[in-house]
Parts: C-alpha cells; structure tokens; sequence
C-alpha cells in the first residue's frame, strides 16, 4: 500500500467493482420484472380465457383449458369454495384456497342458474324468473400473487392471476390461473452466474491494466527521482532531471524541476561570487591597516593615522553594506511605517555637507508621496545613488520627486559621462564597477547600486537607469504609494 501504482489499482478495482455489482444487481432487478410482467400476462390470457367460457354459461366439464401443465387453473365461488379445478392438479397455494377437490354439488354440471335454488320454480312476483342470454367477465385489472401448484406430481413457482366472471345465472366465479416462473428464474440464474463468473476476471484485468498503465506513467518520476537523488550526492547542479517528451504533468513537474534547479544555481553562484567577492574586499582594507598599524609599532613617527582612520571607515561601510545585503538575501521584509518621500529626500541632502559638488532638490512644498516601508533602507536607497553621482558628475546634480501612476518616482541625475546602455543592467550587480571607477578608493566596493535595487524591489518599487538631460546618468527609483488606512 506504500506504492502509489499498488493504491491505483487497488482503488480503480474497487471503483469498477462497486460499479459493476450496481449494474449488475440493476440488470438482474429489470431483468426479473419483464419476466414476471411476461408471466402476468400469460397468467391473465388464461385467468380471462376461461372466466370468458363460465360467462358464456359454459359448464365445468366442458371448459376448454390449453395447457394445464403450464397453466393450473383454479375456480371458487363467492364463499371461496372450490367449483373446479383442471386436469392434473394435485396441490396448490397462493390462491384464494389451497383445496383441490370441487365440492360435489358444483362439480356435477353446469353453472347452477338463480332459477334452481327456488323450491316452486316461481320468483317472488309469482312468474318465471328471466334468465341473462350471458354473463360477464371483470374489467378490472387481475389480482396477481406468488404460489406455488403440483400438476402430474411436479411442483413448481407460479404466477397466479385473479379474474372475476359473472355467470348467466348471476353466480359470481373467481378464476384463478397460473404461469410457470421456471423460465424466469432460469433466465435470472443464469445471468447472476454470468456475472459471478465474469466479475473476477474483469477485476483482475482492471488491476492489471491500471498497474501497467500507472507504473508506465510513472516511470518518468522514477528518472527524475534517481536523478535528483544523484544531484544531492554530487552536490553538482548543473546537471539536471531528464524531461519527458509527454505534455502531461510529469513533464511539467521535470520543467519545473529543472528551472528550480538552475534558479538554485545561479543563487548558489552567486552566493559563491558574493563570498570570493567580499573576502576580497575586505581583505584589503585589513591588510593595509594591519601594515599600518604594524609600522607604527616599529616607527611611530611614521604613523598615517588619516589613512588608518579611512580605512577603518571603509572597512566599517563595506560590513555594515554586507550585512544588510545578508538579510536582504535572507528574506527580511521592510517594515510597514508610513513615509513621506519628498521629507526623506530634503533631510538626506541637508545632512550630506562635505559632498564635492552641491545637490539641487526639485520637490514641491505642499507635494505628498507617501510610501510604505523601512525608513532606514529607503534612505540608504537615496544616499546610495547620490553617493554614485557625486563619483561621476561634473558640476551638477539634481534629485527630483514627483507622482507618477499609481506611485512616486525620485529621479537623481548627474552631468557626468552616463552609463553605456549595453552596462545599464550589469552596473546592478554585486561587486561590479566600471573601468572608470575601478579605484577602491573612488569607486567604493560595487555595492551601492545592488543594495538600492535589492531594497526597492522589496518594497513594490523598481530602479533603472536611463540617460540624463545634462548628458550624465539619471537614476528612477519608483516606489508604490501607501495602500489607504
């Protein structure tokens, strides 16, 4: 029962086989009731029959009967009394009377007239009573009853049928009639075995046939098992999950497979250039204030304690620039404060007083961009880009606020040389810096840009680069409004 092939087919079996004792008990119930309504008919042709010859002032012994061995029939009176029985009939029951004998005084002739039970002859007004031409038969449906009737010493199943029949002399009859259910319970038992026989052997086929079906399906999750298992043993992941030709599920959970694999190593890369990358820069700095600090204990005369402190600065921006890309890649979600960004850009650029060239803010007074986030990230956000300006721009920088859609864009430009387009995307990186500001010392360590992309995707928003109009590379950092409270 661990096998998802062994709960298929043990599941497709029992499916089928409930379906199939249904139909099969349905068929056998419509089966059984055409037969019986077939052997009511014949019962009622021969109950109408006979009653007809009473009706007709027919006497007992005279009565034409087909087929008393297939069709017992049975007379009473109106006070249940046997008056005639056909040829043959040793036993009977499910009729009005299980007797068999006729009483003598009905046996001996015809049907009595109500003229031979008047001791004078005479009805009550003193003249001869008229006798009908004939009598009738009922018109009213027949009662029909299960019995059972022994002709020529066979017993057998009966359907019985009762018809009323009026006499000529106004004696009302009961003519009990039969029709044998051997052909009826024949016909059933043979189908019930049929089906006895058959239902087994389409179980197991059903079982067989899901089994093959559902392992051949899952033959492919058998490949991609083997293989992811090979992966985890390797820790190699490049190589990935072999995709089916079908366009089924399993092919799509092997495409999905794969791309999680690829998105797995590209993180995992990126994770490994990150850790090289950061191992590099920071070494650097601690090397070179180690040498500094070493030749101070040798000679303090030679102490370059501005050169010490710059890269302790450094080597303090870099960790506190490493942490926070830490939790970043950790999932940490910014905080949900509501921020008022034209506030945030005039406090960022008043609080920037050694900057080399001077930051002109375009944001209106009575404008209101509020956004939702973390107020510490999203400042680093602007003081990041007006970090990288201030690197590159000539004599101007310009940072603007302003509504755009359905949020606020900031816009920092720069008269500087621009950002190639082919490098618009690239500069986003980790660790990345372009030829012309490969310096540690100008460039910073590549990580200002991948920091401001990173926090403004976290927050709804996005950061591209584009060309400036003074010539230089505008910066759009763009940021959702805050939902209403």
């Amino acid at each position: 029962m661990r096998s998802v092939r062994a709960r298929a087919a043990i599941g497709a079996t029992l499916v089928v086989a409930v379906a199939l004792v249904a139909a099969g008990l349905a068929v056998l119930s419509v089966l059984r009731t055409n037969l019986i309504d077939q052997a009511d008919l014949q019962a009622e042709v021969a109950a109408r029959e006979v009653a007809g010859q009473l009706a007709l002032d027919t006497a007992y012994a005279g009565l034409d009967l087909d087929d008393e061995e297939d069709h017992p029939v049975q007379v009473t009176d109106e006070e249940g009394r046997v008056v005639f029985v056909s040829k043959g009939l040793r036993a009977i029951s499910g009729t009005a009377s299980t007797a068999v004998s006729p009483v003598p005084s009905a046996s001996a002739g015809a049907t009595p007239s109500p003229g031979d039970d008047d001791d004078d002859g005479d009805d009550d007004d003193g003249g001869d009573s008229a006798r009908p031409a004939r009598g009738e038969v009922s018109s009213d449906d027949p009662d029909f009853s299960d019995g059972t009737a022994t002709v020529d010493g066979k017993q057998a199943d009966y359907r019985f049928a009762a018809v009323e029949a009026t006499t000529p002399a106004g004696l009302t009859l009961t003519v009990h009639a039969g029709a044998p259910l051997a052909a009826e319970q024949e016909a059933v038992n043979t189908v019930r075995g049929a089906m006895l026989t058959g239902l087994p052997l389409l179980l197991a086929v059903v079982a067989g046939v899901t089994w093959l079906v559902t392992r051949r399906a899952l033959r492919p999750v058998e490949g991609i098992r083997r293989e992811m298992a090979a992966i985890t043993a390797s820790e190699d992941l490049a190589r990935r999950v072999p995709e089916p030709d079908s366009r089924d599920e399993i092919a799509a959970l092997a495409r999905t497979t794969n791309e999680t694999l690829t998105v797995l190593e590209a993180s995992v890369e990126r994770q490994r250039r990150f850790v090289a990358d950061a191992s590099h820069e920071l070494r650097s700095p601690i090397a070179s204030l180690r040498t500094q600090l070493e030749v101070a204990e040798a000679h303090p005369e030679l102490l370059d304690l501005p050169g010490a402190v710059a890269d302790t600065v450094r080597l303090q921006v870099l960790a506190a620039d490493l942490l926070l890309l830490a939790r970043l890649d950790a999932g940490e979600k910014p905080g949900a404060a509501r921020l008022e960004v034209g506030v945030l850009v005039r406090e960022e650029v008043s609080q920037r007083t050694g900057d080399r060239v001077p930051v002109t803010v375009e944001v209106a007074e009575d404008a209101a961009y509020e956004v939702s986030g973390s107020r510490g990230q999203l400042v680093r956000v602007i003081g990041n880009l007006l970090d990288n300006a201030q690197r590159h721009a000539a004599n101007r920088i310009t940072v603007q606020a302003a509504a755009d859609g359905s949020g606020v864009r900031v816009e920092v430009r720069d008269d500087g040389a621009g950002v190639p387009e082919d490098e618009r995307e690239r500069i986003f990186e980790r660790f990345v810096r372009l030829d012309d500001a490969r310096s540690r010392d100008d460039g910073g360590a590549g990580l200002g840009l991948a920091i401001a992309r990173d926090v403004a995707t976290r927050h709804g928003g996005t950061l591209t680069v584009h060309r400036a109009p003074e010539g230089g590379a505008a910066f759009r950092l763009w940021l959702p409004y805050a939902a209403a409270a």
